[in-house]
């Protein structure tokens, strides 16, 4: 099972990365939010691959209500997937939480 400490080495090891309290649970920020524990051993993350992901591994990705509005955002039980997994998905988090989009 990957932990909180697994996640905290692998985003701070991204440049730019900070780490503060959101809605009193850990987080880091690249320019926006790129991770955040939502409860105990599940993490939001952000994907552009969220229904995908969802779709074939239901027990391991999911979203609230509370998410519907931001497609970007999955959550994850970290007890179902490995480092590497982890690992990929907090690349994907941090290249999209570094995006900054422009006004249309």
């Amino acid at each position: 099972m990957q932990t909180e400490d697994d996640v905290r080495r692998i985003c701070l090891s991204f440049p730019g990365v900070t780490e503060r309290l959101s809605w009193g649970n850990p987080a880091w920020f690249a320019r926006t939010l790129m991770a955040r524990f939502w409860e105990d051993g599940v993490l939001t993350v952000k994907t552009r691959e969220r229904d995908a992901l969802a779709g074939t591994s239901p027990d391991t990705f999911f979203w609230t209500p509370h998410h519907e509005r931001s497609p970007e955002l999955v959550l994850v039980r970290l007890e179902q997937i490995s480092a590497d997994e982890l690992a990929e998905l907090l690349d994907e988090s941090y290249r999209i939480a570094g995006t900054v989009r422009k006004a249309r």
